[in-house]
């Protein structure tokens, strides 16, 4: 009698669970290689935490960050918009290009540290934390160094973490020595690996709001430069001659301290007996950089051939998600936002209708994806190129030296150029690009960034 009471309870437990709103950890890695995981074919880093999620949950096979660099994907995931709706196409920091609007003109902004997400922006956090949710951010940032632009003034009741692009790992300060580091609003210094004070903060606020639902967003510095393993407080400190030495070891040794945190927060997790009903995602920012492997793609971080945008989605979330799947529908990070709403159980905003679509109910029924063009652009001074994917057509654009054109089902390293074989698709795909920078380009914006 008493094993059946106890399955019976269990079994209770898990329908209630089920019936609730899910508790929503997003872990969004930095900089980090499509093809450095073990899930997705890594022969020397191990990752079993991270690959835990997709042997538990879904792996996105065709998962896009929304740019090829870090800022403008977090506006993405942020406000389930095209960041180009908010005038933010590239990060803040110092190779920044901006301006901001005053009146009628477009002043350029001298402080690479002086603009931030705009304020008519809602964010998934203020949605959330509407809903009665608790959230949390520990990490890096990157939208907004000015007070104004903290996370707690946009939906987060806890921030830990660095405002900027990069810092020192140790010594928390941008390579000019720009002190980064916030607890909440106060700036603090605080001895430690940036890396494991975020998997630490994490883990105490999994830890004490068990008591209703939660948003935790654990966006890491890591693999961002600059290189600097763990465990190695004498590393000597980020300069901008330095910022970019490392080596493939010391890469390994960052991303493994990233996996560390993920399973220390699915172990938190099951002490508070809220696993089952956690929605957990892990993806990156955009593609790797210099010591990654964005295998099987071409290229890198900051373009937008496929090694430069494509990137690794998890989603696990035993109550509701199936396990060990893989899911083909080509998606972007802006999709979590309108995801995260519906899992818990908010309707899409109306007034401003996102970009982003729910990705729940595709995961099951493939064939419930609807055909959409994802689109990207890059528009600097010394760097022009944009692309656009629909069904598994890319038509890329690399300056203006000639049309590109890849079927990824078949080629997904765009090694074999198919204009003279398909014009027809070209022509489709180059019109509906061209009307997708005109939408964006005709809305309104305050600032801009390039």
């Amino acid at each position: 009698m008493l094993p059946r009471l106890a399955s019976a309870l269990l079994a209770l437990t898990t329908v209630i669970q089920a019936a609730s709103p899910p508790n929503i950890i997003f872990v969004l890695a930095d900089d980090m290689g499509y093809g450095d995981l073990g899930c997705t074919g890594s022969q020397d880093i191990l990752t079993p935490n991270i690959d835990r999620l997709a042997s538990e949950g879904v792996r996105f096979t065709d998962f896009y960050a929304n740019a090829p660099v870090c800022t403008p994907t977090r506006v993405g995931f942020m406000t389930g918009r095209w960041q180009q709706r908010t005038g933010i196409e590239f990060a803040f920091g110092y190779q920044v290009e901006q301006w901001r609007r005053v009146g009628e003109d477009w002043v350029p902004e001298p402080d690479i540290h002086g603009l931030g997400l705009p304020d008519g922006e809602t964010t998934v956090a203020q949605r959330l934390h509407g809903a009665g949710y608790a959230t949390g951010a520990f990490g890096k940032w990157h939208l907004g160094y000015k007070e104004m632009y903290n996370p707690l003034h946009r939906g987060f009741d806890e921030y830990f973490g660095e405002l900027l692009g990069h810092a020192d790992y140790y010594r928390h300060h941008y390579y000019d020595g720009t002190q980064a580091l916030r607890d909440g609003l106060r700036p603090v210094k605080t001895e430690g690996y940036f890396t494991d004070l975020v998997n630490e903060r994490a883990v105490r606020f999994v830890r004490e709001h068990t008591r209703k639902p939660f948003f935790l967003y654990v966006p890491h510095l890591a693999l961002h430069a600059p290189f600097q393993p763990p465990d190695a407080p004498d590393t000597p400190a980020v300069t901008k001659a330095n910022m970019l030495e490392g080596s493939r070891s010391i890469y390994k040794a960052m991303l493994e301290r990233v996996d560390r945190g993920v399973g220390l927060l699915l172990e938190e997790l099951e002490k508070q007996g809220v696993a089952d009903n956690t929605l957990f995602v892990f993806s990156s920012d955009n593609g790797g950089e210099r010591y990654a492997s964005n295998a099987p793609f071409f290229h890198h971080k900051a373009t937008l051939w496929e090694g430069g945008i494509r990137v690794p989605c998890l989603m696990r979330w035993p109550a509701r998600l199936p396990k060990g799947t893989t899911c083909g529908t080509p998606a972007i990070t802006m999709d979590l936002h309108a995801t995260f709403l519906k899992a818990a159980g908010l309707e899409l905003p109306a007034d401003r209708p996102l970009d982003g679509i729910d990705l729940l109910p595709l995961i099951r029924d493939a064939a419930a994806a609807p055909e959409r063009d994802l689109c990207w652009r890059m528009d600097r001074t010394n760097r022009k190129m944009k692309a656009i994917r629909r069904g598994p057509w890319k038509y890329v654009n690399d300056g203006g030296s000639m049309d590109l054109l890849f079927n990824l089902a078949d080629d997904p390293g765009e090694r074999s150029n198919l204009v003279w074989r398909h014009p027809e698709i070209l022509h489709e795909l180059k019109a509906r690009l061209a009307r997708w920078e005109a939408e964006m380009d005709a809305e309104e914006k305050t600032i801009r960034v390039r």
